[in-house]
């Protein structure tokens, strides 16, 4: 199956850490802490696999009892807009639904809002600057 959990700390996880650094942080000259990485212990960590080469990943961080926060989506550069994207959006909304969640929420990237808003996510606050880039709050109700 393309799609998995991956289990903290496991060379799934090394993966997707790397695919996560080339994608969203290398470009922005920005790196990932130990306390960065060590914090995600806890999270569900999504990976979609072709041949078991890592394509694309997302991660699911519990806010409360209803609401799980999705962060870190990246998918491999070349491979975007091929749906790898749309299909980890699916299966992370079908895990936090299984899992009691009735909201994903997230900080868009301001470029990727029209790619939230296409999945059903609506923009719920004000533009703001993390990561040296623009973003917006954007949330769903499952």
């Amino acid at each position: 199956m393309p799609l998995q959990i991956i289990d903290h700390g496991s060379i799934q996880h090394q993966q997707m850490v790397e695919l996560r650094f080339q994608m969203l942080r290398k470009p922005l000259g920005l790196t990932f802490t130990k306390e960065d990485l060590e914090a995600e212990k806890n999270d569900m960590l999504i990976g979609f696999f072709d041949d078991g080469k890592l394509e694309g990943c997302c991660i699911l961080t519990k806010k409360d009892a209803k609401t799980v926060k999705l962060r870190q989506m990246a998918v491999l550069s070349g491979l975007q807009g091929k749906g790898i994207g749309r299909v980890l959006m699916t299966f992370a909304e079908n895990i936090a639904r299984d899992r009691g969640f009735r909201k994903i929420n997230m900080h868009a990237r301001k470029t990727a809002v029209g790619f939230y808003e296409k999945l059903g996510y609506s923009i719920s606050g004000p533009e703001f600057e993390e990561v040296t880039i623009p973003h917006f709050e954007m949330e769903k109700e499952l």
